[in-house]
């Protein structure tokens, strides 16, 4: 990191000014669906076709990262970059999936929370933007990756043509999706999904900057003017074999049954930003997948263990307050976590030793402290902004994926902050999916 780096926080007044866009979206409209068509006039006035795939089609087995909501610049980012670097900086390129830069995707911010931290990934970056990089008008991003208006100075090479794109690798085409600021897709950039999921018979992979299942909940992503992205995944006629995004900060996958053949639903949100809980994800049970099929990072046990130590931390820090009123203690061991979250869903607990985990009264009651029955009630809704912490473990993580001989690898990798796995980062997820 830079010596003067700052640590990022949420509950700056500054911050939450600046990410004001959001609200604002969703009572006047999302701009993003106008502004889009402006960055597309001016590259079409630049004679460059910003519909046309990057041609990357000399890759016959390619391999390539994937990370999303990156950028906040401080220890959580640069400790997702050693492990990154490890095991997945030998890949063709890297595609960002939402929030390269926090908080509204300033053009200034770029040095500090995009090019430094990658500066020792030697192939080129790709990037759909999230709803933070829309509060901007999307000029920092554009400067960046699209060249427009200018590239950025002292940037890398601008190597793709839009904020939404496709790249035509030799068995893979990967098809990067800019969804604005409320995950809506206007009807131009409808229309060439639309052509570039059904006009090359190979296989696709979807990345989005919000994702269509995340937390036990669907979706579609709606188009303007009619249908959802959701429908052109789901159509065997396309070939999509999984739909990857970020915007939520954590790793999910959802293996769905789409009428006799499985899509993998992931989110790859832990790239650097602060880590969404998913104690608070509820049992899984939509059509086609159901809780036993469900991966998460971290554990739903791990998650609440972990929040319950940043719950103590911040009460004791109450000092006097904390002696008055009590609790004496909330924390909870991860396995006691993982069996108390199970008999709550009525699921199978994950980690071994939570069958055996004894829950007495304290524990329930440091469990309805940290996350109360009923769900999220005062501070509790802001779980993941207001404990936002950058020492280990930050659960953070990334995607390396390989394709190798008519399969696509999927590994997602936890970044843990700690020394011991900078160099061999633990595989918290892996799948092989068949290619078309």
């Amino acid at each position: 990191m830079p010596p003067d780096a700052e640590r990022f926080s949420w509950v700056r007044t500054a911050v939450l000014w600046q990410a004001r866009r959001d609200t604002q979206a969703r009572l006047f409209g999302d701009p993003s669906l106008r502004q889009r068509r402006r960055w597309l006039a001016m590259a079409r006035a630049r004679g460059a076709d910003p519909h046309r795939a990057v041609d990357l089609t000399q890759l016959r087995a390619p391999s390539f990262a994937v990370l999303g909501d990156t950028g906040e610049g401080d220890e959580s980012q640069y400790a997702v970059v050693p492990p990154l670097l490890a095991v997945a900086g030998d890949t063709d390129f890297m595609v960002i999936a939402s929030d390269v830069v926090y908080p509204a995707g300033a053009k200034a911010e770029y040095p500090a929370k995009f090019l430094h931290p990658y500066h020792d990934y030697d192939s080129p970056i790709y990037a759909v933007p999230g709803n933070h990089d829309w509060y901007d008008g999307l000029e920092g991003f554009m400067a960046c990756f699209c060249g427009l208006p200018e590239p950025l100075a002292g940037g890398r090479a601008p190597v793709q043509p839009a904020s939404y794109f496709a790249l035509d690798t030799g068995p893979l085409r990967i098809v990067g999706v800019d969804v604005g600021i409320l995950g809506r897709l206007d009807a131009e950039q409808g229309a060439w999904l639309r052509r570039v999921a059904y006009d090359r018979a190979v296989p696709k992979l979807l990345v989005s900057g919000k994702p269509i299942y995340a937390d036990g909940a669907y979706d579609a992503l709606p188009i303007q003017g009619g249908g959802t992205v959701d429908e052109i995944v789901r159509d065997p006629r396309a070939q999509c074999v999984a739909a990857l995004a970020g915007d939520v900060h954590n790793y999910q996958r959802y293996p769905v049954d789409v009428g006799g053949r499985t899509v993998q639903y992931i989110v790859c949100g832990g790239g650097g930003a602060y880590t969404n809980e998913t104690h608070s994800i509820p049992r899984v049970d939509l059509p086609g997948v159901a809780e036993a099929d469900v991966r998460l990072y971290p554990l739903r046990g791990d998650s609440l263990s972990y929040y319950s130590k940043r719950f103590q931390t911040w009460w004791g820090s109450a000092g006097e307050r904390a002696r008055r009123t009590g609790p004496a203690d909330v924390t909870l061991d991860p396995d006691t976590a993982a069996r108390i979250l199970a008999d709550r869903l009525g699921i199978e607990p994950v980690r071994p030793g939570a069958a055996s985990a004894a829950v007495d009264p304290r524990a329930l009651a440091a469990a309805e402290r940290v996350f109360p029955v009923a769900g999220y009630r005062g501070w509790n809704r802001w779980f993941s902004q207001y404990w936002d912490a950058d020492e280990p473990p930050p659960f953070k993580s990334f995607l390396r994926l390989d394709v190798d001989r008519g399969t696509l690898r999927l590994r997602c990798f936890a970044a843990t902050g700690c020394a011991e796995h900078e160099a061999d980062p633990p595989v918290e997820d892996e799948v092989t999916i068949p290619l078309p």
